[in-house]
């Protein structure tokens, strides 16, 4: 058994600091790095891209809204054609201090309210496909399973990685109870840990109504911005590591 271990990084801005970025990335296989639009400035980015190179993360484009005020998690009824080109500019953008840091952006994942629009908002996932394609039809896609995301993007011949997420609670449905709802985010590290091990063993989790809900994942998310996020990621970790589960990156990063 493998699995991949991302985070969502990068996302500092100014003198605001958010999270800490150097110790996720001694633990985390894959980097979900902010672009500039929802939260991260091109210091954090430079910075966020050369630590992961320094420890041999692979680095992902986390694109969002232009919203930096609710970092990204307010949705936006942005038009397909602007959309298309909110996306690529921020890849682009991640691109470039990716490749000055000695590697370039691997794969591209949507950020907060973007992530959770298109799980079903066919049109606006539409446009998030084009704007990958545009860029480089070999870049690899994640997501959340069964979503129109991810259904277009196969459909569209890009690879697709199914993700789940360590601290957050699902639906019956296996979609994400929203952020402002009770229990919607999981704090105690070792029921975290578990419920890893046993997504990762296809085995069912508890939905937040009390009922089974098997989830699919290539990748497995810890939010670096929830308390304790370092202490959590840690005790993933060492639990699938005892377990016998390899964690590794799903996009390798070839050796320099």
């Amino acid at each position: 058994m493998r699995i991949d271990l991302n985070s969502d990084l990068g996302e500092s801005f100014g003198r605001w600091e958010l999270g800490d970025d150097a110790a996720l990335l001694s633990i985390v296989t894959s980097a979900n790095v902010a672009c500039g639009f929802h939260a991260g400035d091109p210091t954090v980015l430079r910075t966020t891209c050369e630590q992961a190179v320094e420890r041999g993360v692979t680095i992902g484009a986390q694109v969002g809204y232009r919203d930096l005020a609710g970092v990204g998690r307010r949705f936006i009824d942005v038009p397909p054609a602007d959309l298309t080109n909110d996306v690529l500019y921020q890849i682009g953008a991640l691109d470039a201090m990716a490749r000055v840091s000695g590697d370039r952006v691997r794969y591209v994942k949507p950020h907060g309210a973007l992530y959770n629009a298109i799980v079903r908002h066919e049109e606006q996932a539409a446009a998030v496909v084009e704007a990958v394609l545009a860029y480089d039809p070999a870049l690899p896609v994640m997501g959340l399973p069964g979503s129109a995301w991810l259904r277009l993007a196969e459909e569209a011949g890009l690879s697709t990685i199914q993700e789940a997420f360590a601290d957050r609670a699902y639906t019956p449905e296996g979609t994400l109870v929203p952020r402002g709802a009770s229990g919607a985010v999981l704090h105690d590290a070792a029921e975290i840990a578990e419920r890893c091990l046993r997504i990762v063993r296809r085995q069912p989790v508890t939905a937040v109504d009390g009922t089974p809900v098997l989830i699919e994942a290539d990748s497995l998310c810890v939010h670096g911005d929830s308390p304790g996020a370092v202490h959590i990621a840690r005790t993933v970790a060492d639990r699938l590591g005892s377990a016998g589960v390899a964690i590794a990156p799903f996009a390798a990063v070839p050796a320099s």
